[in-house]
């Protein structure tokens, strides 16, 4: 059973999620604030966290930071922040999703199930070598990329994206932590340099670049790798 942990601390909406995701054989453990949600992590070893941001003892990417101490599992934000530096600071905290609320509970369901998926698939072991899509190969060792026997022509810029999503496929990278790896610190509000270069690698890359099917952006927040 995917036991998940909610960390909430208005008791209506906690009520809500648990009948929803007990109905669906999840097990459920609450929180009404950091403290507890910490020492309920520890203890119950939770396989996805529900976070919301505005806890009454601590700010919810707090928690974030603390749970990324020891451990990898999901953290999917729920939150009526709405202002993207509060998204992408959860986000670079350690938080693999961010929901707004109000929210839809079946699409917070869906994220719940993808978050699941993603840990249940074996993420690429360091001696893993070459990615295999349905429409393209890559090659981390010999940093090429190839489509029907023949090499795809990727500059060094380009590449060094490309392997960043590669290798963390299904997780969303922010697009901070891109332009702090790819063009150091000055350039970590230069979004515009991201979609220049995400947008040649989808030409590249891409069937249809005007609908990615394997570089995906997630509007104000960064980009995540699907195979």
């Amino acid at each position: 059973m995917t036991r998940v942990l909610v960390v909430e601390d208005d008791p209506q909406l906690v009520r809500a999620l648990v009948i929803n995701m007990q109905a669906r054989q999840y097990g459920v453990d609450a929180a009404p604030d950091g403290t507890t949600a910490l020492r309920l992590a520890a203890a119950r070893r939770p396989d996805v966290v529900l976070l919301d941001l505005g806890l009454p003892d601590m700010d919810g990417v707090e928690v974030i930071k603390a749970l990324r101490g020891w451990t990898r599992t999901p953290i999917l934000v729920l939150s009526a922040r709405r202002a993207s530096e509060e998204k992408v600071a959860a986000l670079d905290a350690g938080a693999d999703d961010y929901i707004t609320k109000p929210f839809s509970m079946d699409e917070l369901l869906a994220r719940l199930r993808a978050a699941v998926r993603r840990t249940e698939t074996v993420p690429l072991a360091p001696e893993t070598t070459l990615v295999r899509t349905g429409d393209f190969t890559i090659d981390l060792l010999a940093k090429k990329a190839g489509r029907d026997g023949r090499d795809i022509r990727l500059t060094p810029t380009e590449w060094h994206l490309l392997e960043i999503l590669v290798t963390n496929p299904g997780r969303l990278v922010t697009q901070r932590q891109l332009l702090q790896e790819v063009w150091g610190p000055a350039y970590a509000t230069k979004t515009n340099y991201l979609r220049v270069y995400m947008a040649q690698l989808r030409r590249k890359l891409e069937t249809d670049p005007a609908h990615p099917r394997y570089l995906i952006t997630e509007p104000g927040m960064g980009y995540r790798f699907e195979t």
